[in-house]
């Protein structure tokens, strides 16, 4: 049974790097990288990511970033939510926190990845898509074979859009 404790979301920052590490350790199918890359995560992209506690103890992470070549386009990397903060709509109320951030302002697009079997993030970002009354298109992105010499799971590429900031404020 999830807990109904009081969550506060909040910019990541350099110190959550190691607790970011061990709750992506936690949160399979997830890849784990390395600590050093949940550093750089909570300290060059804290205005794109999301931390979020409860008890002071960080429950739920997602990393993201704004695509160089397209700035208006903001790229979920990961999205964890630890077990005891599950059933809360938490991952959603994550992305709602980062899309209405003035940083992403100009974000007219979210992309993400997303393996066949991870049923959460299919849910997740099809809901945002409906939620912002706007396109949900997944391609084949990244190739079992071609890109990953079969060691990981093909994922499909998933973009979300267009939308604008008056459409994200609905979301709060």
């Amino acid at each position: 049974m999830p807990y109904s404790k009081t969550i506060s979301l909040r910019l990541p920052t350099l110190e959550d790097g190691m607790s970011v590490f061990r709750l992506i350790q936690n949160c399979p199918p997830l890849d784990t990288n390395s600590s050093y890359c949940n550093l750089l995560q909570c300290g060059h992209f804290s205005s794109t990511s999301v931390a979020a506690n409860m008890d002071d103890a960080l429950v739920g992470f997602i990393s993201g970033y704004l695509v160089p070549e397209r700035p208006d386009t903001l790229f979920i990397w990961q999205v964890a939510v630890d077990e005891r903060a599950r059933g809360q709509r938490l991952a959603s109320k994550m992305l709602s926190h980062i899309l209405t951030r003035p940083f992403c302002q100009g974000v007219r697009y979210l992309e993400t990845t997303i393996t066949e079997d991870n049923q959460p993030s299919w849910g997740l970002f099809n809901a945002l898509s409906k939620q912002l009354g706007t396109e949900f298109n997944p391609a084949p992105w990244l190739d079992k074979q071609t890109h990953f010499d079969g060691q990981h799971d093909s994922e499909s590429l998933i973009r979300i859009g267009p939308f604008n900031a008056e459409q994200t404020r609905d979301l709060l």
